[in-house]
């Protein structure tokens, strides 16, 4: 092991955990907007229950995902100077932004919705909550921007060795960065759904807190499903994105070795590198040139007419894309089927779904890691796209020093998600919804309504 792939073990750590909390923070935002904006029109109670309740969890996911952050960026500097140096003028812009106009954006606000929400209006609370939304889903943008620029570089010359930005809005649009962002996004989305229905059901199963778990389950439901839908089609844009600019990398999540006609779509396959073959292959005949290119005439670059020191980790690239969609599939059927009991009447009784809707939180969490893992790791041998190697974008530093701050950083996060769970489960478990209506009721009445 050398200092390369332990630096790469490093920030895959860092990232990793990291996104364990974005995608919660980016979908829930949005529904306790959603809540807010309900409460506002209607003055019902329950809806300013609910808002109070799942403010509460998307507080603590905050916090601690952005404990998870800060130390990530400080990498660029200690482990990738050499990338730094190549590609500063162009990926600091975006990173200042989303520090600027998100970050800031957000904290300020969800700050106001947790400790000033009963000395501020009603207007002023739906206010901040879409702020909120707005500044999560606004720095998930600005982040994406800037990698998908490592992926599809556009608005950009070399100068001296280094890439020197021409033209901000070519590089902030570049071709892969409004399709990586509404799949990262509407991943996110589905993922937030499931956690609303999730929780709701367990509570449900409780027969407890049912004033508010009876219509979070439904919005959990629907929210998931309608993304869910969405993700179809919004994926198949990005898979067409793909094959178009990075036909490496869709060779290697589809393990493709011949460039050919009627590609097959694989469903599952056991990768032989030596041998240049799949020792063990089950695909969709065509379907790969039809889904990329619209007709199953189109040719598929393969394996073989790609440089072999340009062929990304293939069983890892492969499995982590295909295990993303089966994951996300099985999502989706039983919010479907969550939806339809719901429809029918029928979703308290049916304690099955409901145990279903808990089970598969670990999945959809599993498919937005493996998805953000299909990406970084299909680019490779390339930390900026056909630019700069990742070979060449290492720091000049110690083993021993990139060691002892992994190994730090491992107890750390460790630490970090030890809270996460403690505290998101003591908050489900202990919430009791007649005591929290109490030490509530009386505060901010005056303002309530205005």
């Amino acid at each position: 092991m050398d200092v390369l792939l332990l630096s790469r073990i490093q920030f895959a750590l860092t990232a990793g955990f990291h996104y364990i909390y974005v995608p919660l923070t980016i979908g829930l935002s949005v529904l306790i907007f959603l809540m807010e904006l309900r409460r506002h029109q209607t003055k019902r109670v329950v809806y300013d229950q609910m808002s109070r309740f799942w403010t509460k969890l998307l507080a603590i996911n905050f916090v601690i995902g952005v404990a998870t952050g800060i130390t990530m960026e400080f990498q660029f500097g200690t482990n990738w100077a050499n990338y730094s140096r190549f590609v500063g003028d162009i990926f600091g812009a975006p990173l200042a932004a989303e520090g600027i106009f998100a970050f800031f954006l957000e904290s300020a606000f969800i700050a106001l919705m947790i400790f000033g929400k009963e000395r501020i209006s009603s207007f002023m609370r739906v206010f901040s909550s879409l702020m909120v939304a707005i500044g999560t889903n606004l720095s998930a943008f600005w982040i994406l921007a800037a990698n998908s620029w490592q992926q599809t570089p556009a608005g950009y010359q070399l100068v001296d060795g280094r890439a020197q930005l021409t033209d901000f809005a070519a590089a902030l649009f570049n071709y892969s960065t409004m399709p990586r962002f509404l799949h990262a996004v509407v991943g996110a989305y589905i993922l937030s759904g499931v956690f609303l229905a999730a929780v709701s059901a367990y509570y449900v199963l409780k027969n407890k807190n049912l004033a508010i778990a009876k219509p979070s389950l439904r919005w959990g439901l629907i929210f998931g499903v309608v993304f869910s839908v969405l993700q179809i089609f919004v994926g198949h844009w990005h898979a067409k994105e793909v094959a178009v600019y990075q036909p490496a990398k869709l060779a290697a999540f589809e393990l493709q070795w011949e460039t050919q006609t009627h590609a097959p779509l694989l469903l599952f396959a056991l990768p032989d590198k030596e041998a240049q073959s799949n020792r063990i292959e089950i695909a969709v005949p065509g379907m790969l040139s039809y889904l990329a290119f619209g007709s199953t005439e189109a040719s598929v670059t393969g394996l073989r007419d790609i440089p072999e020191d340009e062929w990304a980790p293939l069983a890892a690239s492969s499995w982590s894309f295909h295990l993303m969609v089966g994951f996300g599939c099985i999502t989706a059927v039983v919010l479907l089927i969550g939806l339809i009991q719901q429809w029918r009447g029928k979703i308290e009784l049916s304690r099955r779904v409901l145990k279903a809707c808990i089970v598969i939180v670990p999945l959809v969490y599993l498919a937005n890691e493996l998805g953000w893992m299909a990406a970084e790791v299909g680019r490779q041998p390339w930390i900026v796209q056909n630019l700069l190697r990742t070979t060449d974008a290492v720091s000049a530093v110690s083993f021993a020093h990139v060691a002892i701050v992994l190994t730090l950083f491992c107890v750390y996060y460790l630490i970090l998600f030890i809270l996460f769970l403690y505290f998101m489960m003591k908050s489900i478990r202990n919430f009791n919804l007649a005591e929290a209506s109490a030490n509530s009721g009386g505060k901010g009445k005056s303002r309530r309504g205005k």
